[in-house]
């Protein structure tokens, strides 16, 4: 199927990706070999809806972060084969992209093949090494959180924070931090609202640098009754460079040219292509981050 088939099919769904502007110029500027990006979509445990398959076409994000890959310097690649993070073939990729539930060393829900435990030791040394990461939405909500190791497990402190609950999707309240970042301007000036279903975290590490915060003001269920915590942030993890979105959950976000612009912002980074500040802020932004539960 055709780039343009694809683009024109995406079109006419109601996806409406991101065009020519401010990001599209700053991309279009480098002349460097495009980025090899894997998307990893393995569901090891509840499967979402924007990563889940028809037969061989791929997934609603997938097809996505695809065009808006080809459009901006990425070459994305998707997949739910755990076999990729193998030693041997982890070092084609210059950055992972994770919307991925559960412990991935097993086959679990999709009954796709599920990485080695080589394989997961490879990707925390390839990002520490240098290689850049992005977990998007339930990207919080896999590795650690089903083995029950909290904070002391790698994936956690690779990514910078652990899925806690959420409550039902709402209309909530973004806080703009960081304008800085490539696409934030485009989300308003102080803050923004939106509806998704918004993850609430825990063992948040105290070195993030946050970009978005989620305001937990008139949000409704018990998972948001805490102060307001990060949404969106950055961070080192060695030499690598990580960056974590709530944002995922429904169709409409990932069709929001907006939204777009915020992960592709995150792939220029991740990827070294833009440099940004990574200062952490947390306890500036977010000073009851290490509260979960009631305020």
């Amino acid at each position: 199927m055709s780039s343009a088939l694809n683009r024109r099919q995406l079109l006419q769904s109601g996806v409406a990706l991101l065009g020519a502007g401010s990001l599209s110029r700053l991309f279009a500027a480098s002349s460097a070999p495009a980025k090899k990006i894997l998307f990893f979509t393995k569901s090891s445990g509840f499967q979402h809806s924007v990563i889940a398959r028809k037969g061989d076409e791929l997934a609603h994000a997938e097809k996505i972060l695809t065009e808006l890959g080809k459009d901006h310097g990425f070459e994305v690649v998707c997949s739910k084969d755990g076999r990729l993070f193998n030693p041997d073939v982890i070092g084609q990729w210059d950055a992972f992209v994770f919307e991925t539930t559960g412990d991935l060393t097993k086959e679990g829900t999709d009954k796709t093949p599920p990485m080695t435990a080589d394989g997961e030791k490879a990707l925390y040394e390839a990002v520490r090494s240098g290689k850049g990461f992005i977990g998007l939405h339930c990207g919080s909500d896999t590795f650690g959180h089903h083995r029950n190791q909290g904070a002391d497990d790698p994936y956690i402190q690779m990514v910078g924070g652990e899925f806690a609950g959420h409550g039902a999707q709402q209309e909530a309240t973004i806080d703009i931090i960081d304008t800085t970042y490539p696409g934030v301007k485009e989300l308003g000036d102080k803050s923004f609202r939106i509806t998704d279903e918004f993850y609430a975290q825990k063992n948040i590490a105290d070195d993030l640098h946050v970009i978005l915060v989620q305001n937990t003001t008139g949000m409704k269920g018990n998972d948001y009754e805490r102060p307001n915590f990060p949404q969106t942030w950055s961070r080192m993890h060695g030499k690598g460079r990580v960056f974590y979105s709530s944002f995922g959950h429904r169709e409409d976000v990932w069709a929001n040219p907006k939204i777009q612009g915020l992960f592709l912002g995150g792939l220029g980074f991740v990827t070294g292509k833009i440099d940004l500040d990574t200062a952490p802020n947390i306890s500036s932004v977010t000073p009851g981050y290490k509260q979960v539960g009631k305020k």
